[in-house]
């Protein structure tokens, strides 16, 4: 067994098991720190710092990395530089723990001195690096772009937004982890909070020339500052140099910046044959501009402009009380997709702003007491769901599958309110973008969608146009089929607003708390969470068991 030398100028620091002290430095060894982490072999050097592997013997030798604090010998000399560098190193201890929640950030497991050295333990991401991934693979193609940007600009975001900038992203910074592909952010050592808030190029950080010629902005090497935009400049860099295969450490020169013209060229330089989009292409140029503020200024712009919403048309049917359709219109509707992981896509569709009478009038079949009274409620643009969830999405988000019947694009059912929250929850940490349960306000906006009958398709239902309990008709209709079962999402017909199956298939959960009644309600279509009975939620919409 080797044991390694922690000194950082032993010119050969392996030793032979047995010595109690260097035989090339003579420094005493100290194979175990804090009689607990082991170090294994080196894993590099760089900035401030030598990375070993080490392994936690209190946790039956699970692998970590434990970073040392090794000053330069120019640092010695220069006692301003040197409390620089220390500043710098306590500060990743400080931003590891401030982030350690986001899965794709490493956890800090120990900061200590000893032997007049400091010491980081953190969580070791077992995978290869993107430059690693390069080497074996080559040049990245768009589709690997856009899942790489996907999956990491909601952990810009997160990071952003607890005001910390990286300052120094680049490929080697950036780990595929093996058991789930997900792509994990490391090296927070010249991260710097910002004590201000991030909106414009004017709100910086404290003066730090520091990060990665190649990959750092102009205003973080040449004048110290950096802002949100300069991460997302990086991050395009990086994208550019994986594309290419244009790498500093490979050519003597930069092929892919024109220093005497002052512009990127990467378009040039991409392997034949390859061709990128004019939206990919157009948000990497627009976050490589030299001005930040001529860049995007927050990652979720970025995902926006990489995302930007289409159309799709659908046909819209009215009946008359008897079922039968009176009326077909082609309407269109704006959506995105939002990406889940695994191949599978969430479609939001957009909800223009508008006014509407909320609750049913009097005169209304079937109706109850608790639709009263009718009020005006006034409701922001939002964007829900194209459909209801359905079991591929919960299982690509939640990782299992609770309904009884069983099929990808069947909705997912037998999940409580608090399960629908979290559902909300781990897709905003997964895309970046707040996700919630939409207010019951919302939901009957939507589901009317400019109608003011009983139901968005006319003023009866029937087995044809919704998954209900067809033994039980509407009003005075006549029975229908009653499927004893969830049916595949899109299988009826959509609203106005291009939405599917607000009426019946499965109940759909709201926000808000329940009420007896309407008195009292906003009329700001904002949830009404306060008062009522808290031990119950709003759902809306029936489902296959339930009657008209």
């Amino acid at each position: 067994m080797t044991v390694y030398c922690l000194n950082p100028a032993c010119p050969k620091p392996e030793n032979p098991e047995g010595n109690q002290y260097c035989n090339r430095c003579g420094t005493q060894l100290t194979p175990v720190l804090r009689d607990r982490y082991r170090i294994d072999r080196p894993l590099g050097s760089g900035g401030f710092g030598k990375t070993y592997l080490a392994k936690d013997t209190d946790r039956r030798d699970a692998v970590c990395v434990v970073k040392q604090f090794a000053p330069t010998d120019g640092m010695s000399s220069n006692p301003q530089l040197l409390e620089k560098a220390l500043e710098l190193f306590e500060r990743e201890a400080d931003r590891l723990l401030h982030l350690e929640e986001h899965p794709q950030i490493p956890t800090l497991y120990a900061y200590f001195q000893q032997s007049n050295y400091l010491y980081l333990v953190q969580q070791y991401i077992p995978g290869q690096t993107l430059l690693e991934q390069f080497q074996a693979e080559g040049t990245f193609d768009e589709s690997k772009i856009r899942a790489l940007l996907q999956d990491l600009l909601p952990t810009l975001h997160f990071i952003h937004q607890q005001k910390v900038i990286h300052r120094d992203i680049k490929p080697e910074n950036i780990i595929r982890r093996r058991r789930d592909n997900k792509l994990v952010l490391i090296d927070f050592g010249v991260a710097k909070q910002s004590t201000i808030t991030m909106q414009t190029p004017q709100n910086t950080c404290v003066k730090t020339k520091v990060g990665t010629p190649g990959y750092a902005p102009m205003e973080q090497l040449m004048r110290g500052v950096a802002y949100p935009a300069s991460d997302l400049y990086s991050l395009a860099v990086t994208c550019v140099r994986l594309m290419t295969g244009c790498f500093l450490e490979l050519d003597s020169t930069d092929k892919l910046y024109d220093s005497i013209e002052g512009c990127w060229k990467w378009r040039e330089q991409l392997p034949s044959g390859v061709e990128i989009s004019q939206n990919l292409a157009q948000v990497l140029d627009k976050l490589l501009s030299d001005y930040p503020n001529q860049r995007y200024q927050s990652a979720l712009e970025v995902l926006d402009a990489l995302n930007p919403p289409l159309k799709f048309s659908f046909e819209v049917i009215t009946v008359n009380r008897y079922g039968k359709a009176i009326d077909r219109q082609q309407r269109e509707a704006e959506y995105f997709t939002e990406d889940l992981g695994q191949g599978i896509g969430l479609e939001m569709v957009r909800i223009p702003a508008g006014t509407f009478r909320m609750g049913s009038p009097e005169t209304e079949s079937g109706r109850d007491k608790n639709e009263s009274p009718q009020h005006r409620v006034k409701v922001p643009e939002f964007f829900i769901g194209k459909y209801p969830v359905i079991q591929a999405q919960w299982q690509a988000v939640m990782g299992n599958n609770p309904s009884y019947f069983i099929g990808e694009n069947l909705p997912v059912e037998n999940v409580s309110w608090h399960d629908a929250v979290e559902f909300c929850e781990r897709v905003s940490q997964k895309t970046g973008r707040v996700y919630r349960l939409p207010r019951e306000a919302e939901w009957e906006y939507a589901c009317r969608a400019g109608t003011t009958t009983p139901f968005h398709f006319g003023a009866t239902m029937t087995p044809e146009l919704a998954n209900y309990n067809g033994n039980y008709p509407y009003a005075k209709e006549e029975q229908g089929e009653y499927r004893k079962k969830t049916t595949p999402v899109g299988s009826f017909p959509p609203n106005a607003f291009g939405l599917y199956d607000m009426h019946g298939n499965v109940w759909e959960w709201c926000q808000d708390v329940w009420h007896d009644n309407y008195n009292g309600a906003p009329s700001d279509g904002s949830a009404w969470d306060w008062g009522g009975d808290s031990g119950y939620r709003m759902r809306r919409g029936g489902s296959w068991n339930f009657i008209p």
